[in-house]
């Protein structure tokens, strides 16, 4: 599933019929805001790195552990936020789709 860039007003629907046929993809990006629909396989690490904002975090479908200071399970419907520049990294336990917002100074 390609997913385009959004324009201002525009519904984007997040579900997807899986994470395991559905694929990381920008919705938005300005200067001070990007929003990506980031899928993380199952078994699968995003190494650690960090960003240079506000970042938030809301798993729509998966387990997915987040570390950051600690490690941070991650279901359907939970939400966390991490103050700019944290270093985090993603590990994927099962399929997963994620929600990533991060708000720039």
């Amino acid at each position: 599933m390609a997913l385009k860039h959004a324009e201002a007003g525009e519904v984007v629907n997040l579900q997807s019929p899986g994470a395991a046929e559905s694929k990381t993809a920008a919705l938005v990006k300005r200067d001070r805001f990007e929003a990506v629909r980031l899928v993380v396989a199952a078994g699968t690490t995003i190494p650690a790195h960090q960003v240079p904002g506000f970042l938030t975090v809301y798993c729509i479908e998966g387990h997915a552990i987040f570390v950051a200071d600690r490690e941070i399970e991650l279901s359907a419907g939970d939400w966390i936020y991490l103050d700019r520049s944290a270093p985090h990294s993603v590990r994927g336990i099962e399929d997963s789709v994620l929600l990533l917002t991060i708000m720039f100074d």
